[in-house]
């Protein structure tokens, strides 16, 4: 994929970017509370309420566990959700919602490299604007209306809080609750710490304060080998001219012809018909105009991979180094990934095939025909999963 051109503008407010089951303790406990605003503490109550969803069983953190960086809780395709909270509902999975306080809204480069925008498609222009969308899609928290949401939020423990804050009258102006519900939410994700806490051991390498053992620095060296792994092409791995630490994405988009995944609810409804098409799915896009990007999705960012139960936008792959294989032999295999139940090979098979010329052939690892030698090598595959463990924050120093 093309470089993005210029560094990110920082600070887009954040805010909750799905819904499911499950959960786990409350978010709020990983900042002092004091040192919140009082938006931002109204916030990290919302993003735990399961009674804002019409089953009562599901909040933003169902989606988005503390303990795997704010990504999904599991490895399954995708989470549970609708009114009966039915297992993998939805076609997408989960992504970590943590350092997209640094995204920016969706825009072309001026050399018409798309970048930005929140959820797998781009399609919510900040964090704040994705915050909504949860609380109303039929497959995640299910509620029937904005004014749905709100009747439930004023029935809250912290409703008092909420009207304190945004005013005595905030519950009879439904579409106004609803702005400020998603600004609290916005303001707890950019506040608390844990968001974007900067603590794995590669950070703490960057600050000379640890060293990567000779396995870990071999992956570096393989991650940012343009004709190896190649991975620093979209994952930017070095500090930023003003010194910033890496944030292992460029918030940019690609086609990688992801194998299809079976187990995803649309796909079982429809096995021949469904197809995600990524950008060119999001309402008002031109897809004629830029069909060169159907099938292209969000590049996410590689801090805490390793903590990640599922990998790619539709959860194909649920383990780091399957995943990684599939990178390297999608070419030099293609039996291996795309072999159909009548014995055939259709490679990018999640694709109709019109769109299946747009996925990304020219740059490492994928420049290789079938038979070739992979990029990298198992024993290379193994160094490279060594150094991504070190993106894992919380690292303790031994």
């Amino acid at each position: 994929m093309k470089q993005v051109l210029a560094a990110l503008a920082a600070a887009v407010l954040a805010g909750c970017g799905g819904g499911g089951s499950g959960g786990g303790s409350d978010a709020g406990t990983a900042a002092t509370e004091a040192a919140l605003s009082a938006q931002a503490q109204l916030g990290a109550k919302i993003f735990v309420d399961r009674t804002l969803s019409a089953s009562g069983r599901q909040s933003c953190q169902s989606c988005h566990d503390p303990a795997r960086a704010h990504g999904a809780p599991d490895d399954h395709a995708g989470q549970p959700g609708g009114k009966d909270t039915l297992p993998d509902q939805g076609g997408r999975s989960s992504p970590s919602i943590r350092y997209l306080k640094f995204n920016t809204s969706f825009a072309f480069a001026n050399d018409g490299t798309p970048t930005g925008g929140f959820f797998w498609d781009g399609r919510a222009a900040s964090l704040k604007d994705q915050a909504g969308g949860p609380f109303l899609n039929p497959d995640e928290m299910a509620n029937d209306s904005v004014e749905d949401v709100i009747a439930k939020l004023a029935q809250a423990s912290y409703a008092a809080e909420f009207r304190q804050v945004f005013g005595q009258d905030i519950f009879s102006r439904p579409q106004d609750a609803y702005d400020r519900l998603k600004l609290a939410l916005q303001a707890f994700q950019q506040e608390d710490p844990a968001f974007a806490p900067f603590s794995s051991k590669y950070d703490e390498v960057l600050r000379g304060k640890a060293t990567l053992t000779a396995q870990e620095q071999r992956g570096l060296v393989l991650f940012n080998s343009p004709a190896k792994g190649n991975c620093a092409a979209c994952h930017p791995s070095a500090k930023g001219a003003d010194g910033s630490l890496p944030l292992f994405t460029d918030f940019s988009y690609d086609a990688l012809g992801v194998p299809r995944n079976p187990k995803l609810k649309p796909v079982q409804e429809d096995p021949a018909g469904f197809h995600d098409l990524g950008l060119c799915d999001r309402a008002g896009f031109d897809k004629d105009r830029n069909r060169d990007l159907c099938g292209a999705f969000k590049v996410p960012t590689l801090r805490n991979v390793a903590l990640r139960g599922s990998f790619f936008h539709n959860g194909r792959f649920t383990d780091l180094k399957e995943a990684l294989t599939f990178y390297v032999t999608r070419d030099t295999d293609p039996a291996r990934w795309y072999t159909q139940p009548d014995g055939s090979v259709v490679s990018f098979d999640d694709l109709p095939e019109k769109y299946r010329r747009n996925v990304n052939r020219t740059e490492a690892p994928y420049n290789r025909q079938a038979g070739d030698a992979p990029a990298l090598t198992e024993a290379e595959i193994d160094d490279l999963i060594a150094f991504l463990k070190t993106l894992t924050d919380g690292y303790v120093a031994p």
